[in-house]
């Protein structure tokens, strides 16, 4: 039987079945088989089909065992350059010969094909006509003959491809333009992503069109089903993400398909998917309206994982959407009391979130190559309409996963040089963004290399603005660690103050003054004003306060740290005698006073420019504190009183004991 007839078997089962036949020896000439196409392994072929064709199963084929349509190649997947081949097989020749010729082949975007117009390949580089002569109407009805059918979205595909056909009709119906996409399944383009969707959280893409988010979910799809084993279903209004006909694309993996007869019911769809099918992941592309917002929060509420698209720029553009605001919780506006109101800072009525968010994470697509993720969308959510900057990382393809991001620049003015006050501009949300994360910023594994912890910490005294926005902001820039708030003026490094109460409070500015304590304001309590003011803070404050005072001088420094140390080891710890060490510039004063506090003293300043100078005091319990505060000069407590800020603790500034000559 094999002499006059050749076995054509199955191929293995992870690829899509060949046929199987029997055919006569005499057949498998290439002038009898114009379709199919042959390929030897150790002496047995494999015929395929690239197009169906009645005449030859009914002429050429005898005992036929199982007839199936497919179109792929012997190894049971097609590379890019034979689907590319699909499509620009809907090209006359002069236009695929150009294509193909073109630098940029590998990297088309589209074709543009407009009646009575130059036909357009654009490519990342920019557009390059195909032909000097314009588009007829045939070169449009013979590539619309060679597609599938075009739905009401009037959007068709290649089989088994992922290329998108979009038409362009007139008012008649008639199709008068063609916008060829090239569709693209890049295994690996969402590796960035893995550690927020393997342990079920739902994510949400937004971007653009044309930066990737259709591949990216394609991708996650692939993913989730093949890596992780779940149970993925794929709603596909456009057939974009499995591609066109009845068998979705290789490259969504072990991932299921549903096809959506009409855009209009796609909500319809999502909900029969969960109530037929038991996924455990569902993936949507493109949420564009109320209803298909509504079916989304539906199925989140019945704890399936969702996986989906939407158009915008950033997650603020989804919030002033009305119709995809459901998607993060829904916004309505709250009247809140007077006490409230003050206690916030802000106008009695403001914009709030409704309810919990669909989505766990969101991820903003800036373009082809760079992320935004943002791992609790409700606290970006909550921040953006408390007008303060959101936290998020920035993701680069290729980038490993420790990589330390690219610091942004910051820039603030001076208004004095010395022992002045700094006063922070109005940044407002169109604004560039600064990277505030000045000192560590790394995703993953990388941020907890660096710890905050062994950053400088600072000592602030306050005034005019709450001490937990001021720990939100320092928590904002991951610093919460580097600070401590202090209630005397003496022993602060800085002073962060609100411009309008303390222009009211000369005796706070005298004191900061006299101590020579720089001096920082915000315009006002948001959040926005405090982290900048804080990070210029912290920028000055690592340089040494340097804008403040001239550059230290080493020798200088040992001196100075010798002379607190001799001071504090032979008279104030074995005698409890006060001492008052040398004038030094400010900027040294920072140095004596973190050595002072290392041994558990305090100490203070004394004296005015040039001859500031500071006094080390002698441990003394609170009692005796006290005591000595209430013996203390009436001019002096006059002096150094500021209306009540302190909060009693023993060497505030209207405490200050009074030490023997």
């Amino acid at each position: 039987m094999l002499s006059s007839s050749l076995l054509v078997p199955l191929p293995p089962p992870r690829t899509h079945p060949h046929l199987q036949l029997k055919l006569p020896t005499t057949s498998l000439k290439p002038s009898l088989l114009p379709n199919f196409k042959l390929c030897s392994t150790s002496g047995i072929y494999r015929v395929c089909l690239s197009k169906w064709s009645t005449s030859i199963a009914c002429s050429n084929l005898t005992s036929p065992e199982l007839l199936l349509p497919h179109q792929q190649l012997p190894d049971g997947s097609e590379d890019f350059d034979v689907e590319l081949g699909r499509l620009l097989s809907l090209l006359p020749e002069e236009m695929r010969s150009k294509i193909s010729q073109h630098v940029e082949y590998q990297h088309l975007i589209e074709v543009v094909m407009d009646l009575g117009r130059k036909p357009l390949a654009r490519f990342p580089t920019g557009d390059f006509v195909l032909s000097d002569y314009p588009v007829c109407i045939q070169d449009i009805q013979h590539a619309t003959s060679l597609v599938g059918d075009f739905a009401m979205d009037n959007r068709a595909g290649i089989s088994r491809t992922l290329h998108r056909i979009s038409a362009i009709r007139n008012r008649k119906g008639e199709i008068i333009g063609l916008t060829c996409r090239v569709g693209r399944a890049i295994s690996g383009s969402a590796s960035q992503l893995t550690d927020l969707v393997k342990d079920g959280a739902s994510l949400l893409l937004i971007g653009p069109p044309g930066v990737g988010k259709t591949t990216i979910i394609r991708d996650i799809a692939r993913m989730l089903a093949n890596d992780y084993d779940k149970r993925v279903m794929i709603v596909d209004t456009s057939n974009e993400i499995g591609g066109d006909g009845d068998i979705p694309h290789a490259g969504i993996g072990n991932a299921r398909r549903m096809q959506v007869p009409n855009p209009d019911v796609q909500h319809k769809v999502l909900i029969e998917a969960v109530e037929n099918h038991m996924p455990q992941v569902i993936v949507i592309d493109e949420i564009g309206t109320k209803l298909e917002a509504a079916a989304a929060s539906t199925i989140a509420q019945r704890g399936i994982q969702l996986v989906a698209t939407a158009h915008g720029i950033t997650i603020e553009n989804l919030v002033m959407n009305p119709s995809l605001e459901m998607l993060v919780g829904g916004i309505h506006s709250v009247t809140l009391g007077d006490e409230e109101a003050s206690r916030r800072g802000v106008q009695k009525t403001v914009r709030e979130r409704k309810g919990p968010s669909t989505f766990t994470c969101g991820v903003e697509l800036i373009s082809k190559g760079e992320l935004r993720v943002h791992r609790s969308l409700e606290a970006t959510v909550d921040a953006i309409l408390s007008g303060r900057f959101p936290n998020y990382e920035v993701r680069k393809i290729g980038q490993a996963m420790n990589d330390e991001i690219p610091k942004g620049p910051f820039s603030h003015d001076f208004t004095d040089t010395r022992g002045g006050i700094v006063s922070v501009d109005n940044l407002q949300m169109g604004d560039e963004i600064p990277n505030y994360n000045q000192y560590i910023i790394k995703t993953h594994e990388g941020l907890e290399e660096n710890s905050p912890e062994d950053g400088p910490t600072i000592q602030l005294f306050l005034y005019g603005i709450a001490e937990a926005s001021v720990i939100q902001g320092f928590r904002q820039l991951r610093m919460q660690h580097t600070v401590k708030f202090t209630d005397n003026i003496s022993e602060a490094d800085a002073l962060l103050a609100l411009q309008a109460k303390l222009k009211k409070n000369a005796r706070l500015q005298a004191a900061a003054k006299s101590c020579a304590t720089p001096v920082y304001v915000a315009k006002a309590s948001s959040m926005t004003q405090l982290t900048k003011a804080i990070l210029a803070l912290m920028t000055d404050y690592e340089d040494g306060f340097e804008n403040f005072a001239p550059e230290i001088n080493v020798l200088e420094k040992i001196d100075a740290l010798e002379e607190a140390r001799i001071a504090i080891e032979q008279h104030v710890i074995p005698k409890g005698d006060p001492v008052e060490l040398l004038p030094r510039p400010s900027n040294i004063l920072l140095l004596q006073k973190d050595l002072i506090r290392k041994y558990n003293l305090q100490c203070e300043r004394v004296g005015v420019e040039p001859d500031v100078r500071l006094r080390i005091l002698p441990f003394q319990d609170k009692d005796t504190d006290i005591s000595g505060s209430e013996n203390s000069d009436d001019e002096a407590d006059e002096l150094f009183s500021l209306s009540g800020e302190s909060n009693g603790t023993p060497y505030s500034v209207d405490r200050l004991p009074l030490l023997p000559d």
